[in-house]
């Protein structure tokens, strides 16, 4: 059956609510305004990615922004490391029919190693998932762009990464709060 892009988020906002009954996918609290505080949020990325990469999305959890990116067009591959979390993403997956969606259950690091060599149009993107100097340390071996959203103490993730690494970055300020989207192209 086909469904467009807004019965897909009817259907995922569906699916979020019964699985966060019995397990921790996102705040209680933000259950009641699940289009905002998580799809729009996640979906304001389609202002800033380009358009023919894969995109690599760190600790999925409940699909933030992996899933909404999926359901908006990017071929993505959600990696979660835990099994209930990676469970409910291809719940998701088969639920809303998106082919263009790849989920990996296991370590972030596994992951990135067996990625191939020439990863350059790869993107990856995170939300809610490490500090920075975190997420370089895991791409480091990689020459790849981050598309991370970051809440309002962005910069001094920043100034912690930059003691470590040398890096260039672009700041978009967040449509849906007082964080941002930070930009950032690699080289290895």
């Amino acid at each position: 059956m086909f469904m467009n892009n807004k019965a897909k988020f009817n259907r995922y906002a569906e699916i979020l609510r019964d699985w966060s009954t019995r397990i921790n996918l996102v705040a209680p609290s933000t259950l009641s305004d699940i289009e905002t505080r998580h799809f729009a949020d996640s979906a304001q990325l389609a202002d800033v990615l380009p358009k023919n990469v894969q995109i690599v999305d760190m600790g999925s959890g409940a699909g933030f922004p992996g899933v909404v990116l999926a359901i908006l067009g990017w071929n993505v591959t959600c990696v979660e490391s835990i099994g209930k979390k990676a469970s409910f993403l291809n719940t998701v997956k088969e639920e809303l029919n998106l082919v263009n969606l790849t989920i990996y259950h296991g370590r972030l690091e596994d992951f990135i190693k067996q990625m191939p060599a020439d990863s350059s149009n790869t993107v990856f993107t995170a939300r809610a998932f490490a500090p920075l100097i975190k997420i370089l340390d895991y791409t480091r071996t990689k020459n790849c762009r981050l598309f991370l959203l970051k809440g309002r103490e962005i910069e001094s993730e920043i100034t912690t990464a930059k003691q470590k690494y040398k890096f260039k970055y672009e700041l978009v300020p967040s449509k849906t709060g007082d964080g941002f989207i930070i930009i950032i192209k690699k080289d290895r």
